[in-house]
């Protein structure tokens, strides 16, 4: 019985030890083969994977003139692991000189060195790898440092490439570039710590074509940790594949016109070919250079323009949300016939303005009554109200929420009241109301006369100035527009067929022929007639937004008249009446595109214009 005992004793015992070795076993197995930890310590003794960057794509506009390329920067890394002030180290670490050669302080070494290593600002920190120590360092500061290098363990020098930009324009189509962020490095593993991203505009949403490919040098150390040269004469090196060029559909000489002509005022400029959707140029005002976002400045500046009460970083042209004005009735003319609420021979009153069942929504004086050229012509509200009252109350749509409902439909096929798609981020869809919004907002029922203001692009409705352009694009076209996009062509690339496909709306071609009519009637002997000519045909039609503080000025048209070259439109906010800054500033533009140049005469009245700035109150911000 003792000896059966003693048995079952060394087996548990014979089990116990042959457990905690396979344990072992397995454990050495799972650091020495599994894991890469030893194999990161190991590569890093004998090898150095320095990076490669590319060459950004670079940027040209629409006639091949050069705005942004590439100029060579470089950037001091480090490799912590390697640092000479470290018990293992074979050189020590000079700090203070360290400091002095790049003219920065040893309180902002120590800052620097601690943010590296801080897993929660540098989620891909590794001591093994190279980290960006300082970025962007000038042809001096490189050429100094460069002298002492050897002096100074762990860190080495890594070419990079900065913007430099042509000209002073563009800024917010163009965008920036600057150093990714901890949530941009999560999001796409093609990052690490110190690379440079596109933050906005065009930089930013076409990152993917612009950023290239990294490419990597696989370089040899000897048993002192100095670099022997390429590892296997290169065999294992990967080179760098160079970024796409991006040629944009944007003018550079309009878009600096628009940007002159829009100094001292709020507002917005775009104008795009109707043909094919390409925006011609795209203004906001007031803009930047765009110079002052590259370099070690780039966050004390960006910092300033932030805090700039007039919000130079918001781009006014696809973000800003305006009421249209009478630039709306146009729509509103194209719904009425294509609904037979009207006819080009209707006749509506006006009063001086809309009057009915206590309800009054003032006009300027001219001919009453009157019928749709004439009145688109006048750009009368008491026409449009009337059209928008007959719409609402007609009884073929079974009750107001329907009509308006149908009415919702005509907008939204026009590019309203959602975002048109735009090449660039940030675009704002605006507002077009439903019937469910004012069975909402109107608890105890609701009725035309309730809303009758949206008939003349006030109450609810709100656009950008980009739809504001889509729709003189829509009337240029006769009925169809293509998504307005800035990128003409990448190189090699097609085009997402977003940006080739033709977009109908729900009104006929006849129905925009008439509106063509009353847009020429306007410029020919009604609100848009400082913008006549004689060697073109310009179709436009003026908007006075009412706003809390003064009026906004507003144009949109095209031009010539039966091949639309360019379709326009302008915002200025609190500029007063559309006739006042749109149509001149409109004017002037489709000028300068069509005829390639301003006239001494058109040029002397772009300089009064630039001159004329607008005393900006808070009421009106």
């Amino acid at each position: 019985m003792k000896e059966y005992e003693l048995d079952k004793r060394r087996w548990v015992i014979g089990g116990v030890a042959i457990a905690v070795v396979v344990m072992y076993i397995i454990r050495l197995f799972y650091l020495q083969i599994m894991s890469p930890d030893y194999k990161k310590n190991a590569d890093s003794n004998a090898f150095l994977k320095k990076v490669e960057y590319p060459s950004r794509g670079i940027i040209s506009d629409r006639n091949g003139k050069l705005l942004v390329y590439n100029k060579p920067s470089y950037d001091i890394m480090v490799v912590m692991n390697e640092v000479g002030n470290q018990q293992d180290s074979l050189q020590v670490l000079d700090t203070l000189e360290f400091c002095r050669t790049l003219d920065i302080t040893p309180d902002f070494f120590e800052r620097r060195m601690s943010d590296i290593k801080d897993r929660s600002k540098n989620p891909g920190y590794s001591p093994y790898t190279q980290q960006v120590f300082m970025s962007q360092l000038s042809d001096q500061e490189f050429s100094i440092f460069n002298e002492k290098s050897y002096r100074f363990p762990g860190f080495y020098i890594q070419k990079r490439s900065v913007r430099q930009y042509e000209y002073p324009n563009a800024a917010l189509v163009l965008g920036d570039v600057a150093e990714v962020s901890s949530a941009e490095i999560k999001k796409d593993d093609y990052y690490q710590p110190g690379d440079y991203i596109g933050k906005v505009g065009v930089e930013s949403s076409y990152e993917t074509y612009l950023r290239g490919k990294k490419g990597v040098q696989v370089l040899l150390r000897d048993s002192r940790g100095r670099i022997q040269g390429n590892y296997q004469n290169g065999e294992y090196d990967t080179q760098p594949t160079p970024g796409k060029n991006l040629t944009l559909s944007i003018d550079i000489e309009l878009q600096s016109l628009g940007e002159r002509l829009m100094e001292g005022k709020l507002g917005s400029i775009v104008a795009i070919e109707p043909s094919t959707g390409e925006i011609l140029c795209l203004v906001s005002s007031p803009s930047y250079d765009p110079q002052m976002m590259i370099g070690r400045q780039r966050g004390k500046n960006h910092m300033a323009l932030s805090r700039d009460p007039m919000k130079p970083l918001l781009n006014r042209a696809i973000m800003g949300t305006y009421p249209p004005g009478s630039t709306f009735k146009t729509s509103q003319a194209l719904t009425f016939l294509s609904e037979d609420i009207i006819t080009e021979a209707t006749n509506y009153p006006c009063h001086r303005g809309f009057v009915y069942s206590g309800m009054r929504v003032g006009c300027h004086g001219h001919g009453s009554p009157l019928s749709l050229i004439p009145a688109i012509g006048t750009s009368c509200n008491g026409y449009f109200c009337w059209g928008l009252y007959h719409m609402l109350t007609d009884k073929k749509y079974n009750g107001v929420s329907n009509a308006m409902n149908v009415w919702r439909d005509y907008m939204v096929s026009m590019g309203f009241g959602y975002k048109l798609g735009v090449d660039l981020p940030g675009e704002a869809r605006g507002m077009i109301p439903n019937g469910d919004f004012y069975d909402n907002a109107f608890k105890n029922g609701w009725n035309a006369l309730g809303v009758i203001s949206i008939a003349i692009g006030q109450g609810e409705v709100t656009l950008t100035p980009l739809q504001i352009a889509n729709l003189g694009a829509t009337i240029a076209n006769r009925g169809y527009y293509i998504t307005p996009h800035v990128v003409k062509e990448i190189e090699d690339t097609p085009l997402d067929s977003l940006y080739t496909v033709k977009h109908y709306t729900k009104a006929p071609r006849s129905a925009y022929e008439l509106v063509v009519q009353g847009m020429r009637r306007a410029v020919q002997a009604g609100t848009c007639r400082r913008a006549n000519r004689s060697d073109y045909a310009v179709c436009g039609k003026t908007g006075t937004a009412q706003n809390r503080g003064r009026d906004h000025s507003a144009f949109m048209g095209f031009a010539p008249m039966e091949d639309p070259q360019i379709a326009i439109a302008v915002y200025v906010e609190n500029g007063g009446f559309g006739a006042t800054f749109g149509v001149p500033i409109g004017a002037l533009m489709m000028e300068q595109y069509i005829k390639g140049k301003l006239s001494s005469s058109s040029e002397s009245q772009a300089a009064s214009i630039q001159r004329n700035h607008i005393n900006y109150g808070k009421a009106d911000r």
